[in-house]
């Protein structure tokens, strides 16, 4: 049974993470910052918000989904990770609200259901990472 929370913990961090990351990567590679801010975040709230804040959130939302992405898939600074993320779900609900109030939540909800689960389940149980590979090896030098 303790088998099967520490996999299940691991599923969750890992589906997070390459969600997270790989819409991170996308945004940062593909299309670049620039194009992300004038194409999906000036064209869709320039009327309702002040430029400069559109472009900071563009950058935010966009490195830290790639950067904690990734720290999530690697087991890395987990819970620091996970803040970081929280914070983009709580921009990404405010903008959508402003822009139109009852929207599909389907692609917020869902995530913030696998990162609260992550914030909630015992992070002893999440085994598989680097975090714990770390611990392991500076209580060996103790």
């Amino acid at each position: 049974m303790q088998k099967n929370k520490q996999i299940a913990i691991t599923t969750i961090r890992l589906i997070l993470g390459f969600i997270f990351f790989f819409q991170g990567f996308g945004k940062v590679f593909k299309f670049g910052l620039e194009a992300v801010y004038k194409n999906f975040f000036l064209a869709s709230y320039g009327d309702l918000l002040p430029d400069f804040l559109l472009l900071f959130t563009a950058y935010y939302t966009s490195i830290i989904e790639l950067t904690a992405g990734f720290l999530l898939v690697i087991g890395f600074k987990r819970d620091y990770a996970l803040y970081a993320l929280a914070s983009v779900l709580v921009i990404v609900t405010i903008g959508h609200g402003l822009k139109e109030p009852i929207w599909d939540l389907s692609h917020v909800m869902y995530r913030t259901i696998l990162l609260v689960s992550l914030l909630i389940l015992p992070r002893e149980l999440d085994i598989f990472s680097v975090d714990v590979f770390i611990d392991t090896k500076l209580k060996k030098q103790k």
